[in-house]
């Protein structure tokens, strides 16, 4: 079993309750969330269509699309709610009171 490799980062205080953060990685562009006190990591870009969801609306655990509104659980990357259909790439994340870090 391969240990976890961090592929991106951003600073901690840049995470707001209720806004996600657009962070470049070598995997495409991360979307990162506060959520409740726990750090979730998804894929950026809406598996429906090419839309960030670190702008998209968040209520709870659910990130809304802002392009065409699908839904998807950020706690397991699962669509919700179409017409996204498709889950989403999902990432480790660890804190060091400084810094969030995106693992594989």
């Amino acid at each position: 079993m391969s240990a976890a490799q961090e592929i991106a980062r951003c600073p901690l205080d840049d995470l707001r309750g209720g806004e996600g953060v657009r962070v470049p990685s070598e995997v495409g562009p991360i979307a990162v969330f506060l959520v409740d006190g726990e750090i979730l990591a998804v894929q950026d870009t809406c598996t429906h269509e090419d839309a960030s969801l670190a702008e998209g609306f968040l209520e709870d655990h659910v990130i809304e699309c802002p392009l065409h509104g699908g839904q998807f659980d950020l706690r397991s990357g699962a669509a919700v709610c179409l017409p996204a259909q498709h889950p989403l790439r999902r990432f480790g994340v660890r804190s060091d009171g400084e810094f969030v870090y995106v693992t594989t």
